[in-house]
């Protein structure tokens, strides 16, 4: 069109709960400073930079954290006046106790993913801040302590105080929707599931899924600061993750069934028109509809029935299966919506679900690689300090423990260590005009929170978003520690320049030696990860250990989400790519109602579910130990025949029709190109 149209501008939009976020700390910001001021604190700037460090965007997600942080630095204090003066005559072994004090908590940090981590996480920062910068000179470490924790309790005591009074948001709100959005895309994959017997880019959607439940308890663990019906909403939040695990091995196994019958033309006109239902229901989802939810609890006592029977037992076998893993899925999200429904609720009715803890998967090897790769960067960096002789070289130490300690429990932390220091160097000119050019003309208290608020804002609506929070802190830190907040004015040139270098210095080697020690290939990680599922998979299928199944579908449904994450970052393809987390839910589940048939069947039937099982936990163990997906031999297959001829021939009751169903899933999942074995007709 001519002439060209004039472009319309697009409107600025600011999000309202990132600017009272904003808002929020820069005030507590401006009451520290007031405070550290009139205290007449040693560093300022240290309390101003706690408070940005502190702050989260939401209330309750830092209350918790208060207490840990606060105890932490207790903890990093005391540390410090315990080993500095007494080790002070031997420089070596000083930072040798100090590198190993900070490495055991960063792997303890690392270990315990609950908010109870920030405590070893700051103890092992404050007693490295404290302990580094007067390795040479121990005479003042007393006095500096106590300075230093001064300082970083008045920052953290004011940014809760007042982050409590405007209260940005509650827990409970992203709970509800985490929850929602989990329902929407848990009812499209299981739609995906039942109309075309397959899941439509599993990998992302599960990787989505998987981690949304465990991150619905992570939220959760705050609510006991944030919320006064909190007892009851947290043991809503555990039924609700109990019910949402449930939802992704069942639409799973549904798909799967579904497929094979879809290829053998066995489904049936019965189990058609059931799927067709089922789909229709799926598609007209609507959270917290009671005739919508009672439809589906109609829609499950249908599938409960099964189809018809046919005239081949395998089809058959596999017919119910599917109707039951369809009705299992409906039940379950019907019951996860009634859930949803009731969050923040004082006294649910909870008596028909599981509340025990939901709890999550640990590997001890991650978390003490991190630890021993802390200790050794921190021993590198002081080595370097020495030889050097670099004035600055505390600065570069205390700062290089900062960003290991921040970054410790990522996998591999190079590339967001990257990224802080691009955000350094973008924020150093920043500096430079405010010390140089605007904090000369400022006298006075409130000029200079006035002088600071356009900077200090803009940074605190960036770390309230979660797409740029990674940038927050670096722009924090050099902004800040550039400036040398004191009690009066300094605009030493001399000391930028210092100050400027000892912090790219700081990121600089701890980015050589994060790439040296921690840059591990995700396929390295996702092995790790696989193995330790199979061995407590191979744990749980033993029937000379004892059965305790409470806990595993949740650490299993967090190792899934953790496998997805490691399968997204991973570059090339390796042994391990060919691996499926949620067929290994699938054939974990299905391993329960095995052995909890064991003791209610014949010594004949008996016989052929141990076999069964005694194949698998070699399967696993190998597995486990090779670190890579192995085809499981033939001869499982034909055992798990066999405890189905030895099943068939049993009559009907509770555990032989569970076990049934589990050896048909067993068969389905580990060998889906197996011919239809030869079973003879149910009685």
């Amino acid at each position: 069109m001519w002439p060209p149209q004039p472009l319309t501008p697009r409107p600025l939009t600011i999000d309202r709960r990132k600017l009272l976020f904003s808002i929020s700390s820069f005030v507590a910001a401006a009451i520290t400073l007031a405070i550290a001021f009139a205290a007449s604190l040693p560093r300022p700037w240290w309390a101003l930079l706690t408070v940005y460090v502190t702050a989260q965007p939401m209330a309750g997600a830092f209350r918790p954290k208060v207490i840990y942080r606060l105890l932490g630095i207790a903890v990093g204090a005391i540390t410090a006046l315990t080993v500095v003066p007494n080790l002070q005559n031997s420089p070596a072994l000083l930072v040798l106790v100090m590198a190993a004090w900070t490495g055991l908590c960063i792997a303890l940090a690392v270990l315990d993913r609950s908010p109870r981590a920030f405590l070893f996480q700051m103890a092992a920062f404050s007693s490295a801040v404290i302990s580094f910068p007067y390795l040479d000179d121990p005479a003042n470490i007393f006095d500096t302590t106590i300075a230093r924790v001064e300082e970083m309790a008045v920052a953290i005591l004011c940014v809760t105080a007042v982050h409590a009074l405007f209260q940005p948001w509650r827990a409970i709100d992203p709970i509800r929707e985490r929850a929602d959005t989990f329902l929407e895309d848990a009812a499209a994959w299981c739609a995906d599931a039942v109309a075309m017997g397959s899941i439509r880019a599993e990998p992302l959607h599960r990787r989505k899924l998987a981690t949304d439940i465990t991150e619905i308890g992570m939220i959760a663990l705050h609510l006991p600061f944030d919320d006064p019906a909190a007892p009851a909403t947290r043991s809503t939040i555990r039924a609700l993750q109990h019910e949402l695990t449930e939802i992704l091995p069942l639409a799973s196994a549904a798909a799967n069934r579904l497929a094979l019958l879809d290829a053998s033309g066995g489904c049936g006109a019965p189990l058609m028109a059931l799927r067709d239902r089922i789909a229709q229901w799926l598609g007209e989802a609507r959270a917290g509809d009671e005739a919508w939810i009672a439809q589906g609890e109609a829609l499950a006592r249908l599938a409960g029935e099964g189809p018809e029977p046919g005239a081949h037992p395998w089809t058959d076998l596999l017919r119910e299966s599917a109707a039951m893993r369809m009705g299992g899925m409906v039940t379950a999200l019907v019951r996860a919506h009634r859930l949803a429904a009731t969050l923040g609720a004082k006294a649910p009715d909870l008596s028909d679900y599981r509340t025990d803890r939901f709890p999550l998967a640990r590997d001890y090897g991650i978390a003490a690689m991190a630890g021993l790769a802390t200790a050794a960067a921190i021993m590198l960096y002081c080595a370097v300090w020495v030889l050097l002789a670099w004035p600055a070289g505390s600065a570069t130490a205390a700062f290089a423990a900062l960003i290991t300690c921040s970054f410790a429990a990522q996998d591999d932390p190079a590339p967001v260590i990257g990224r802080y220091l691009t955000a350094t160097l973008r924020t150093i000119p920043l500096a430079a005009l405010y010390l140089f050019v605007i904090l000369p003309r400022v006298d006075g208290w409130f000029m200079l929170v006035l002088t600071l608020a356009p900077a200090l804002i803009r940074m605190g609506y960036i770390q309230a978003d979660p797409a740029r929070s990674a940038q927050a802190l670096p722009m924090f830190s050099c902004f800040i520690v550039a400036m040398g907040f004191l009690s009066r004015f300094q605009g030493d040139f001399a000391a930028f320049i210092n100050t400027g270098l000892a912090q790219i210095g700081g990121i600089v080697t701890t980015l050589a030696i994060t790439r040296l020690f921690r840059s591990v290939e995700a396929q390295w990680s996702l092995r790790r990860v696989l193995s330790a599922n199979w061995s407590e998979m191979a744990r749980l299928a033993d029937i000379r250990r004892p059965f305790r199944a409470g806990d595993w579908s949740a650490r299993a449904t967090d190792r899934m989400g953790q496998i997805a994450a490691r399968m997204a970052l991973s570059s090339s393809a390796g042994p391990v790519d060919a691996a499926d987390a949620l067929a290994d839910l699938r054939i974990g589940r299905n391993v329960l109602p095995i052995r909890g048939a064991l003791p209610h069947v014949p010594h004949a039937a008996r016989h052929h579910l141990g076999e069964v099982l005694a194949m698998l936990v070699e399967l696993l163990r190998q597995r486990g130990m090779m670190g890579q997906e192995l085809r499981p031999a033939n001869t499982l297959c034909s055992a798990i025949d066999g405890a189905l001829a030895a099943l068939l021939a049993l009559a009907s009751d509770r555990h032989r029709h569970a076990a049934l169903a589990a050896l048909v899933g067993m068969r389905c999942n580990l060998f889906p190109d197996a011919a239809p074995p030869h079973l003879e007709v149910m009685p």
